[in-house]
């Protein structure tokens, strides 16, 4: 028994391209921006108020990230 598949790649206009760039882009800058913040936050407080939010400052690098990208 034979198959025959046909395949079409489907042409997106430059400037739906455009515009989800232009959206990947600011999502990432926004990202970027609220790891910063939280690291700069996280950073600013004392080893007591780590301790008393259950972290040390080893892990504030790990917690920024999972605050800003989730993993």
């Amino acid at each position: 028994m034979a198959y025959a598949t046909s395949t079409r790649a489907l042409r997106v206009p430059f400037g739906e391209r455009l515009a989800a760039l232009i959206t990947a882009f600011r999502e990432a800058n926004a990202r970027r921006a609220l790891y910063a913040q939280t690291l700069q936050e996280l950073n600013a407080l004392s080893d007591r108020d780590l301790s008393d939010l259950g972290m040390s400052r080893a892990s504030i690098a790990h917690v920024a990230r999972q605050a800003a990208y989730g993993h």
